[in-house]
């Protein structure tokens, strides 16, 4: 398992957040590359991106975000600033506080949002993206499941209990996992506490804007996605996911020059970006990000 160090900056706001921050053992590995900033979704975290970051990190740096209201990180004394503007804001000070004056953006769901928004803020900053599962449009279906059950308190007495409650409710997004599987996708989504109950590892007051219409994205998103033309792009879309719909993702991959498309068989909302589709893509969009950086 390759280390991490965890990496603490302020928001605008003075709350402090998070993030793991795993760098190449060999500092000369990742040279003049920009780090890969990888940005969760919704309900999850940082840990949602280990097995990426282990896998990467011999050659990036990649640092795995917990937004506001998440894992390691504060949760915000106003509600409503759980929005994408708020979440890009406290990306933005993050690169500030790295240094970093270029980055790759891996965003699955609610963080490709963020990466897209992050873009047509300042596009000359971004050397590649990633979009998990997301685009510009949100299927209905998806959003009205997602309001559901966000912000919904539970909790459990074991890991195996938490595991059987995930795999009841999403036995159709990952329909080939294993009990041990389930179990490990618990353990990124929860957190044990010290009365010994495993419990959500996120803010619920996240679900309050995100239950007004209009506010799990921003303005114009086409308008924002437009931007990214001229970095390399890959989409990875989940076969079954009902929050990327296949139309959209076919007209991103149309209107963005050079854009690639992985869809992931029999797997939902959202990829885990470890898949045998995946994997060897998200080589190709470094190999394309490497290329582009000055000798």
């Amino acid at each position: 398992m390759a280390a991490y160090k965890d990496l603490f900056w302020w928001s605008r706001d003075n709350l402090r957040l998070h993030a793991r921050d795993y760098a190449p053992a060999d500092a000369d590995a990742a040279a003049g590359r920009p780090p890969i900033l990888c940005l969760p979704g919704l309900t999850r975290n940082a840990r949602d991106f280990e097995r990426l970051a282990e896998r990467l990190c011999t050659d990036w740096r990649v640092i795995a975000v917990d937004f506001r209201g998440r894992g390691e990180s504060a949760y915000a004394r106003d509600p409503m600033s759980y929005a994408p503007l708020t979440y890009v804001q406290d990306v933005e000070a993050l690169l500030e506080a790295i240094e970093a004056p270029r980055y790759v953006a891996f965003g699955t769901s609610l963080g490709g949002i963020v990466a897209m928004l992050l873009a047509g803020a300042a596009r000359e900053t971004l050397a590649g993206l990633l979009l998990n599962d997301v685009g510009p449009e949100i299927d209905p279906a998806g959003l009205a499941r997602i309001r559901g059950y966000v912000g919904r308190a539970s909790s459990w007495p074991t890991w195996v209990h938490a595991a059987r409650a995930l795999a009841e409710s999403n036995a159709d997004v990952y329909p080939d996992y294993q009990i041990t599987d389930w179990i490990a996708m618990a353990k990124r989504l929860y957190r044990l506490t010290s009365a010994g109950r495993i419990v959500l590892d996120y803010d619920l007051k996240i679900a309050e804007p995100f239950r007004v219409p209009g506010n799990e994205a921003g303005p114009d998103m086409w308008r924002a996605l437009d931007q990214v033309k001229g970095a390399p792009v890959l989409i990875v879309r989940g076969e079954r996911s009902d929050i990327l719909p296949a139309p959209v993702a076919e007209r991103m991959v149309a209107e963005i020059p050079g854009a690639e498309l992985v869809t992931v068989p029999r797997t939902g909302h959202a990829p885990t970006l470890d898949e045998p589709e995946a994997a060897p893509a998200i080589e190709r969009l470094l190999a394309r990000v490497a290329a582009a950086v000055p000798a």
